[in-house]
């Protein structure tokens, strides 16, 4: 069996060999980036299915009742396909309070070790007009960060264990709060 030789490295390689980087498109995201603070909302039974729920805010947004009500009707029709679509009946969803509009991120653990994920979006002052976003939309760097946990909390307590379903407690009460 051949082996194929490495590729050259390009760690120390001068940035102009790293392609075409919009360097100033760059310069304003780090220039505008603030930390924002990421907050458990509790568990959310939506049709007898386990979601964690969680808000991210940017400076100077509120989750409002009108929005986390208007986000949890969104979330509850989509787990509803998606447990048509093989979900287990856990996930998260997040409802982030953004500098330029409400978004709602629900994503549901399906079989075969897969997610399905939608994101739904609208304007900051109307909960009542979240759509389904545009295609190709993926989460912001805030919503990662909370994906990211929970893909991990999800493997540690449900998958590797011998009982999933008795870990069910330890995964809901493993949470993420903090501000990135």
């Amino acid at each position: 069996m051949r082996v194929a030789a490495a590729a050259p490295s390009t760690e120390n390689a001068p940035l102009s060999e790293h392609g075409d980087v919009d360097r100033a498109a760059l310069a304003a995201l780090a220039a505008g980036y603030a930390y924002r603070p990421i907050r458990p909302l509790g568990v959310w039974d939506l049709t007898g299915q386990i979601f964690k729920a969680y808000s991210i805010t940017a400076p100077g947004r509120d989750l409002g009742a009108a929005l986390a009500e208007r986000a949890r009707g969104v979330a509850q029709a989509q787990v509803a396909i998606d447990r048509q679509m093989g979900g287990l009946g856990l996930g998260v969803v997040i409802v982030h309070l953004g500098d330029d509009g409400n978004y709602v991120v629900v994503q549901s653990w399906i079989e075969g070790y897969m997610s399905r994920l939608a994101l739904f979006c609208g304007p900051a002052q109307r909960p009542d007009l979240l759509r389904p976003a545009p295609r190709g939309l993926a989460p912001c760097v805030w919503e990662l960060a909370v994906l990211a946990h929970e893909r991990d909390t999800f493997q540690r307590h449900l998958l590797d264990t011998t009982d999933p379903v008795a870990a069910l407690p330890d995964w809901v009460a493993d949470t993420i709060s903090v501000d990135v």
